[in-house]
């Protein structure tokens, strides 16, 4: 009699576990996506004195400017999302009659499964050496996804048994070499550009000057002029008090050539630059410095690509400064 071989039990299972991870991954990414679009502030272990998850959010790396701008966490979720449907997408189809419709299903959702795990795992890496050697800052979000994605590659490897070892080899290497090349490509610009960026310190140098606070010291390109002229043009407002830092620190963002375009409202009666306490007591100021967009309050710093996002800007968006820090 002969003992017909058992299946081994991550070959049974491992469709399921590819699923609870992706959808692990696309939770996470879901959450930054919503922040990021909201101009929200995520919750996170930042280091002391800011930075952490803040940091990366307002980075130029958050963002992918050849599809308008729009946040890099959300194409993390549909990533995620697409690798969740890829496992589970067979097994809707178990009681299909025909077994070769079955078989090619099943083929070709593995291989769909490796071309992406091997995809995220990749970009994933490349991310990583961002967050380690330009952003300089401890990210949980991003290193929980970047574990999903080396997990979700693991589980595609041995989660059933390949025929054909030199199809996962030459896959492997066919789609790594795609993915960092346009990854490369993607983040090009910010070679020179990014390379060149200030992270600004959030703590300015010395005393204020009365009425007027610190002077502007950084630059501004035109992407930071743009947004400023477009916020005034929108009609909306910041609202701020000459001897805050935090002010300040919105103002080095923006850079000394396109501030001046913004429509700010001093809150303190000394301010020398449209002081109106009472239109900000009006409005319900609570802190400095705050942004009026579109009937809606946005306290604290403001990262300029979230400035951008909430007002609906579509000129061009590569600024030159982010913080190191925001303190919410």
């Amino acid at each position: 009699m002969i003992r017909r071989r058992s299946t081994p039990w991550i070959h049974r299972s491992s469709r399921l576990l590819i699923a609870a991870i992706a959808a692990c991954g696309a939770l996470t990414t879901g959450y930054l996506t919503i922040e990021k679009l909201t101009g929200g502030s995520v919750a996170c272990l930042a280091k002391p004195g800011g930075g952490g998850c803040h940091d990366v959010l307002a980075s130029p790396w958050a963002t992918l400017p050849i599809f308008g701008g729009l946040p890099l966490s959300l194409f993390g979720f549909l990533a995620y999302i697409s690798m969740a449907a890829f496992a589970l997408i067979p097994l809707a189809f178990k009681t299909v009659q025909k077994k070769d419709l079955r078989q090619k299903l099943e083929n070709w959702t593995w291989l769909l499964l490796l071309t992406g795990a091997i995809a995220m795992t990749v970009f994933s890496g490349y991310l990583m050496y961002l967050l380690a050697f330009q952003i300089k800052t401890f990210c949980p979000y991003c290193i929980a996804s970047a574990t999903f994605s080396l997990s979700l590659l693991v589980l595609t490897l041995i989660g059933r048994s390949w025929e054909d070892i030199g199809q996962i080899f030459f896959t492997a290497i066919i789609v790594g070499m795609v993915t960092l090349i346009a990854t490369l490509g993607v983040y090009s610009q910010y070679s020179s550009s990014s390379s060149a960026a200030k992270v600004l310190s959030p703590e300015p140098i010395g005393e204020p000057a009365l009425g007027v606070g610190w002077p502007i010291r950084s630059s501004s390109g035109e992407a930071e002029i743009g947004l400023a002229r477009y916020l005034t043009q929108i009609g909306a407002k910041e609202y701020i008090a000459w001897w805050c830092p935090h002010c300040h620190e919105q103002k080095e963002l923006f850079g000394l050539e396109a501030y001046p375009e913004i429509k700010h409202i001093d809150c303190d009666p000394q301010g020398k630059d449209n002081p109106q306490p009472d239109v900000c007591q009006a409005v319900g100021i609570k802190g400095y410095p705050t942004w009026q967009i579109n009937g809606k309050l946005y306290p604290n710093v403001q990262p300029l690509e979230t400035l951008a996002q909430v007002s609906g800007y579509k000129g061009p968006r590569n600024f030159k400064n982010f913080p190191a820090a925001f303190k919410k």
